[in-house]
């Protein structure tokens, strides 16, 4: 294994047309422009949008819009920043290559193996959530069963080929896309009164300040709708990777970046406006039915709680579908870079890396084992202990893209076709806005709470990092045992 890091600043390798001999880096060119399109769309709509945002709605009344405008920010300024490095380097490594490059070969190792567990405990979260769904509609099949046969579809499609993969997200991505939007012009017109046949009583805005006030929980509600909504907001980040295999990735990570603001505002803010003015805020069936399902049941659409359970299990698979892709791209980058076994940085002859795909769904599958035998224990422990990363990742991107500008510059300043706004003053504000939020969790002391989180995440990455150290340190020595050698 090298010690020296990469050059993730050089120009990628051509992409192959179609019919031609894959990429150097083994990848292909499968993902076509309308599926990274509704993959950057798509991405920032998670199954928490719809089955989380009942509690946050519960602690933070109307002001939980803040919660999401502050979350939203956040999200806008990391995908600016992470948009400047994959617009100048298109790679499956994405943040976790630039952290390489700009922060040390212990920080792409560190964050490349804590973000690839993050989603492979997310592999087994989703993959029992959408086992639960079906399950209520066909009892006869367990749930367990359920569980597994939605996993192993979703790895026979991206084992099959990155196409497949972006077929079925863009799809899965199509149909999240419509109900959500769906729902903003139907309950848009029900907060009127001019939706046909509607039952909810068309106040208008009045549900936001008419009781108790915008803020009835106090100001601090705030930054606790913020720890309740902020994991909702994971998965925008995909698109970077997956521009690595798109048919034009420069374009692709642009065009994606651009669009960040009006999808975020769109997809949460508005949504949640129209559930906390349809409905006040304290109703008891936002907490019963949750969030959506009370809303569409306030302006008297039929059977909205099945309606709403085929978005949630359409959410559920597209998070399943994109977090195996996800994993399985950041376990070939770390093996790339000799971070990772050199099996997961082969492809096979349609280039897929087969052995990181199949070694992320093994521990997928684990999970789900550990979920349904011990859901208390050590499975919580999985939970919790990546519970902060997705903090971790976006305060890596910031710290990386305060170095990489500089590496651009110098190296490439023809590649620096998107840049972070008030560079460096808004990337340090970020940085700032990040670490309140994590120094704030560790104020909720609850069971699960944001406090054993940042714990057990922390403790996670210490443990990561010092493996990274060791093994540099070991790499080191190794090296130059064999040059003295030479000699």
């Amino acid at each position: 294994m090298t010690t020296s890091p990469p050059n993730p600043v050089a120009a990628p390798p051509t992409p192959p047309g179609h019919g031609q001999a894959p990429q150097q880096s083994g990848l292909q060119s499968g993902l076509k422009n309308r599926h990274l399109s509704m993959i950057a769309v798509g991405g920032v709509i998670g199954a928490g949008l719809f089955v989380g945002s009942a509690s946050g709605i519960a602690a933070a009344g109307p002001g939980i819009l803040l919660s999401y405008a502050l979350v939203g920010a956040l999200v806008v300024f990391v995908m600016r920043m992470l948009g400047e490095m994959a617009a100048a380097n298109p790679t499956s490594g994405s943040f976790s290559a630039y952290a390489d490059r700009a922060l040390g070969r212990w920080a792409g190792f560190s964050i490349g193996w804590l973000y690839w567990f993050f989603w492979v405990v997310v592999l087994a979260v989703e993959a029992t959530a959408g086992a639960a769904i079906l399950t209520s509609w066909v009892p006869a099949v367990p749930q367990w069963a359920w569980a597994l046969i939605v996993m192993v579809v979703l790895t026979a499609t991206n084992l099959a080929s990155v196409s497949s993969f972006g077929e079925f997200e863009f799809w899965f991505a199509g149909i999240k896309v419509v109900a959500i939007a769906a729902f903003i012009v139907l309950g848009g017109l029900a907060i009127f009164g001019v939706l046909p046949g509607s039952d909810n009583a068309a106040t208008g805005f009045s549900n936001l300040t008419s009781h108790g006030g915008f803020l009835p929980n106090g100001p601090t509600a705030i930054l606790t709708g913020v720890l309740m909504v902020v994991f909702s907001f994971m998965g925008s980040e995909i698109v970077t990777l997956a521009a690595g295999e798109s048919e034009d990735p420069e374009r692709a990570v642009t065009k994606a970046t651009k669009s960040v603001i009006w999808r975020v505002g769109i997809f949460y803010l508005g949504s949640i406006l129209v559930v906390v003015s349809l409905l006040p805020w304290n109703d008891p069936s936002i907490a019963k039915k949750g969030s959506y399902v009370a809303a569409l049941d306030s302006i008297g659409i039929p059977h909205a709680g099945q309606i709403m359970n085929v978005i949630v299990l359409t959410a559920v698979l597209s998070c399943l579908n994109s977090g195996l892709y996800t994993a399985s791209r950041m376990a070939f980058s770390l093996g790339q870079r000799g971070d990772a076994p050199k099996a997961f940085a082969r492809t096979n002859a349609r280039g897929v890396p087969q052995a990181a795909i199949l070694a992320s769904v093994l521990f997928g599958f684990i999970a789900v084992g550990f979920n349904y035998l011990w859901p208390d224990t050590v499975f919580q422990f999985l939970l919790n202990s990546s519970g902060a990363v997705a903090l971790f990742v976006w305060l890596v991107i910031c710290f990386s893209q305060l170095r990489m500008r500089g590496i651009i510059l110098r190296e490439n300043p023809e590649k620096l076709v998107v840049r972070m706004w008030l560079f460096p003053y808004l990337t340090w504000a970020t940085i700032a806005m990040i670490s309140f939020v994590l120094v704030y969790m560790l104020t909720d002391d609850s069971e699960g709470g944001g406090r054993i989180q940042v714990l057990l995440s922390v403790l996670l990455a210490a443990v990561v990092v010092g493996v990274s150290l060791v093994r540099d340190r070991l790499g080191g020595r190794t090296a130059e045992k064999a040059a003295v050698t030479s000699r």
